[in-house]
C-alpha cells in the first residue's frame, strides 16, 4: 500500500516538474515579429538583386562555418547570375578531383556542375573548429525552423547584451529569439561586414533581410514556378466551371 502511494506521489511530482518546466520554456519563448517578404503570398516573387546580395552575404560571412549542400553552382543562374559569372564563381574554389595514377587524391577548380562545397570535410572537423557545436547546413534552414524566414531574420538581428541577473554559460552569446536565449554562434553580422557590389548600404538589418531571402530561395528554388503553375490551374478551373455551368443551363433549358 505504502509502495503504491509512493509511486503515485513520485508520478505526480514528475508531472508537476514537467508542467513547471513547460511553463518556464513557454515564458522564455519570444515569437519573431512578422516581416514583409516580397516572395510571400500567391503572387510573390523573388527580387533577383536581393538574392544576389544574399548570396554575397552567405559566401563572405556564413560560408566560413555553414555549408549549402543542396545547391550546385549552376543553380545560381536562377538568381540572375550569367553563365560566365557562375563559371567564375565556381572556379574560385577547389573541389576533390579524380585520383592520379598513383591513387593519390587531387583537387581541381570548381565547375558549374559541382555542389557548393562546405567549409569542413566532416562533422568531427566542424565540431572541433567550433568548440563542440555543429554549424548546421543552411540549404533548408528556412523550412526547418518554426517561423521560417521571420525567425531566421529575427535570430540574425536578435543579438545583444544579456539582461541583468542572467547567468550566461561560457562561450555563449545572448540572443533574444533563440530558445533559451543562449546561442553558441557569435553575432555573425556587423555594420558594413560586406561591401555590396550594387552599392546598397550594408546595415545589419539589410544583410539579414538579404541572406534570409537567399536562404528562402535555397529552401524552395521552385517556388515561383509552383506559383505560376498554381495560377494557371486556378484559371483553367474557373474557365472549366464557367463552361460547365453554361452547358448545364443549355441542357436544362432544352428539357424545359
Amino acid at each position: 500500500m505504502l509502495r503504491s502511494i509512493s509511486k503515485i506521489a513520485a508520478t505526480a511530482a514528475v508531472f508537476v516538474t514537467l508542467g513547471v518546466a513547460g511553463t518556464v520554456t513557454a515564458a522564455e519563448k519570444i515569437s519573431p515579429p512578422a516581416q514583409d517578404w516580397q516572395h510571400a503570398g500567391i503572387f510573390g516573387t523573388f527580387d533577383r538583386d536581393q538574392l544576389q546580395r544574399g548570396y554575397q552575404v552567405y559566401s563572405e560571412v556564413c560560408a566560413a562555418c555553414h555549408s549549402l549542400r543542396q545547391i550546385y553552382f549552376r543553380n545560381l543562374e536562377a538568381i540572375g547570375f550569367s553563365e560566365n559569372r557562375v563559371k567564375a564563381i565556381a572556379a574560385e574554389v577547389e573541389v576533390a578531383g579524380e585520383p592520379d595514377s598513383d591513387g593519390e587524391s587531387t583537387t581541381r577548380q570548381g565547375k558549374p556542375f559541382d555542389r557548393i562545397p562546405g567549409p569542413y570535410p566532416n562533422e568531427q572537423a566542424a565540431r572541433a573548429a567550433n568548440g563542440g557545436a555543429y554549424p548546421p547546413d543552411l540549404s533548408l534552414m528556412v523550412k526547418a525552423r518554426l517561423g521560417g524566414a521571420d525567425y531566421l531574420y529575427a535570430l540574425l538581428t536578435g543579438y545583444g547584451d544579456a539582461p541583468q541577473g542572467m547567468q550566461m554559460n561560457e562561450g555563449m552569446s545572448f540572443n533574444e529569439y533563440f530558445p533559451g536565449h543562449q546561442i553558441a554562434m557569435p553575432a555573425p553580422l556587423s555594420e558594413d561586414a560586406v561591401e555590396y557590389e550594387d552599392g546598397t548600404s550594408a546595415s545589419v538589418e539589410q544583410m539579414a533581410k538579404d541572406v534570409t531571402t537567399f536562404l528562402a530561395w535555397t529552401a524552395e528554388p521552385e517556388l515561383e514556378e509552383r506559383k505560376r503553375l498554381g495560377i494557371k490551374v486556378l484559371l483553367f478551373l474557373l474557365v472549366l466551371t464557367a463552361m460547365t455551368y453554361a452547358l448545364k443551363r443549355k441542357i436544362w433549358s432544352d428539357l424545359h
